[in-house]
């Protein structure tokens, strides 16, 4: 490979770059669709699967192929105003309402630790290397999720040699890009230690015990106590975080997802009294509108209340 081509391949994310070609092959295989393709031909595909793909998926697929075009030297055709007006269309008449994960309560993220720190001990007195490795991490990962409200992409690209602990303080999360770092130019986080479920001590035990000098934090570990050289994929967090509140016996825990630990700490952060400004300055979130939909109020209903 260039050293051109190297960096052209660096400025698309990996996970973008693999939506964008799914995107463009269901198109033109899938569908049957014509590369370059023009506006008729888009708003035929839009309708055509208008009643099967969410109006966010479309938006997907448009941009993927918007991309397509523009790396060809084509006209976007996504562009056209028959293409808008048939997104606007299927937005108007298939409505879907946004789910969202269910946020994570802080009585729910103690009983989750609780009932690893016993799994601690019984796995600890029966000499289980793996199940004590994996109690260790799970703790570490849920706790700094939780504290820090990162996305699971974010927790899995944290690296040992990028963190930097402060006795009595707390510590520093070097990430070199994240989801709204649109220069790459990275960013540190700061995690509290604190009296109780604190992120720093669950970490420090963790990487401790695991005898952890470099390489990812949150690394694969099998049925033998062997830790993976590479860093979990993100699309196990979820999996993950469910069969942990199932074990700590909460209720429903499929209505869960990595989101609810950002949705978690967003809904304390308010209920503690944080100001808006101090949370998105926190977790860093520069639009105001990506920020309220994290956060669960019930003062519409405690407005409600006065109301005779």
């Amino acid at each position: 490979m260039s050293n051109i081509n190297q960096y052209l391949k660096a400025a698309t994310r990996d996970n973008t770059r693999r939506s964008y070609q799914s995107a463009v092959t269901h198109f033109e295989v899938s569908w049957g669709g014509f590369l370059p393709a023009t506006a008729d031909s888009i708003a035929r595909y839009l309708a055509d699967h208008a009643n099967f793909l969410t109006h966010s998926t479309l938006k997907q697929r448009m941009s993927a192929l918007a991309q397509w075009h523009i790396d060809q030297g084509f006209p976007d055709p996504t562009k056209s105003p028959l293409v808008k007006k048939v997104l606007k269309g299927i937005r108007e008449l298939h409505p879907v309402q946004i789910k969202q994960a269910r946020s994570l309560e802080l009585e729910q993220l103690s009983a989750v630790v609780d009932w690893l720190d016993i799994e601690l001990q019984q796995s600890a007195s029966s000499a289980n290397l793996a199940l004590t490795l994996k109690c260790y991490r799970d703790k570490a990962l849920i706790l700094i999720g939780f504290w820090r409200a990162f996305r699971s992409d974010e927790l899995c690209r944290l690296s040992v040699e990028n963190i930097k602990v402060h006795a009595n303080k707390g510590m520093t999360l070097f990430l070199p890009r994240t989801k709204g770092d649109r220069q790459s130019i990275g960013q540190n986080f700061k995690v509290p230690a604190l009296k109780q479920l604190c992120p720093v001590q669950a970490y420090l035990d963790w990487i401790d015990f695991a005898q952890l000098k470099d390489g990812p934090v949150f690394c694969g570990i099998n049925r033998w106590g062997t830790l993976n050289d590479k860093s979990m994929h993100p699309n196990s967090i979820i999996p993950l975080l469910r069969a942990l509140l199932k074990n700590a016996a909460i209720v429903e825990p499929e209505t869960f997802s990595s989101h609810s630990l950002r949705r978690g700490f967003a809904s304390w952060a308010t209920a503690s009294n944080w100001s808006l400004k101090s949370l998105m300055e926190y977790v860093g979130w520069k639009d105001v509108k990506s920020a309220m939909r994290y956060i669960e109020s019930s003062s519409a209903f405690e407005a409600l209340k006065t109301i005779k």
